[in-house]
């Protein structure tokens, strides 16, 4: 079993967790590593790298090709761009013997665009923060930010009603939010190939640098996991996903988007025992989980990320 993972750029610590996922599926297989640009970090940490196109410019027949030369059985995304087109082909990759961890082309979409996941989750009664189109509620405090996407580029925070509108006219398709004041929390689930959460493990984002945690910890909700759990399979997701939310001072949860892939920090989660890699390719194998036990550190533990130089 070879494994590729897409859009590697940085991603060092993820890589590493693949890897070691891989040696511990017991299969004497190789990493690969897809990225547009050839000199990226992360490139020197798989062991076999491929200039890949634009996704956009990317034929699936090519990925094929380029997966069938190369014994590539499975493919885990990193990025939220590579999450449309492995959702869109995901039933003719299985086709041609090759798993990708993505959800599929519903949940996906839905996860992309936080007007309607606000409103699909207050559908099926979760605390989501309510998403409008328009000024058309009042607010304390206002956040504006683009309905499509994921991360933070040109979210506005904190806003009285006149900047609020302002910031709007600076972005392509703006929604509108009450600001909540709070602690930021990420909870990462895995959910298997029956649709059933495997496992959930949150953590509190303690320091956040550019929408991704530096420092975080984990810690244990038996509400909230619950929750969580319950969200990812009514959302219809597969593999790793990952919540964000805020706890109000009244201790009240709040959903703000959910990424359908695996994040920044979710190493911590790994490392706590949620087995993201490892269970998928098993799964990828044909593999039933129920066999195979989550089993949660038995400590909390905390990651620090930090720039680490590399000389060979």
């Amino acid at each position: 079993m070879n494994v590729l993972v897409t859009s590697i750029s940085a991603k060092v610590p993820m890589l590493k967790a693949v890897r070691e996922a891989l040696e511990r599926a017991g299969e004497d297989g190789l990493l690969f590593g897809a990225d547009l640009d050839r000199d990226c970090i992360g490139s020197f940490f798989v062991d076999r790298f491929w200039t890949s196109p634009r996704i956009d410019e990317l034929a699936v027949d090519e990925l094929v090709r380029y997966c069938r030369l190369h014994g590539i059985s499975a493919v885990i995304p990193s990025r939220d761009g590579d999450l449309p087109f492995l959702a869109e082909w995901r039933d003719k990759l299985r086709e041609n013997g090759i798993c990708a961890m993505v959800s599929d082309k519903a949940c996906v979409e839905l996860c992309a665009d936080k007007l309607r996941f606000a409103h699909r989750l207050f559908e099926e009664a979760f605390p989501a923060v309510p998403a409008y189109e328009a000024l058309s509620f009042e607010a304390d405090r206002y956040v504006v930010k683009e309905r499509y996407g994921a991360g933070g580029a040109g979210i506005g925070l904190a806003l009285d009603r006149d900047e609020a509108a302002r910031h709007a006219g600076r972005l392509r398709h703006p929604i509108f939010q009450p600001y909540i004041e709070g602690t930021e929390v990420s909870v990462d689930v895995y959910v298997d190939a029956k649709g059933r959460a495997k496992g959930v493990i949150p953590r509190r984002r303690i320091r956040v640098v550019n929408g991704e945690s530096q420092l975080t910890r984990t810690f244990r909700d038996d509400g909230l996991e619950r929750m969580c759990a319950a969200m990812a399979e009514r959302l219809g997701a597969y593999g790793h996903v990952l919540f964000q939310l805020i706890r109000d001072g009244g201790g009240n949860w709040h959903v703000v988007e959910c990424n359908a892939r695996f994040g920044g920090a979710s190493t911590l989660s790994v490392a706590a025992g949620l087995d993201s890699f490892y269970w998928f390719l098993l799964e990828s194998r044909g593999i039933d989980l129920d066999g195979v036990p989550f089993v949660r550190c038995d400590r909390e533990l905390t990651l620090i990320r930090h720039p680490e130089d590399r000389i060979q």
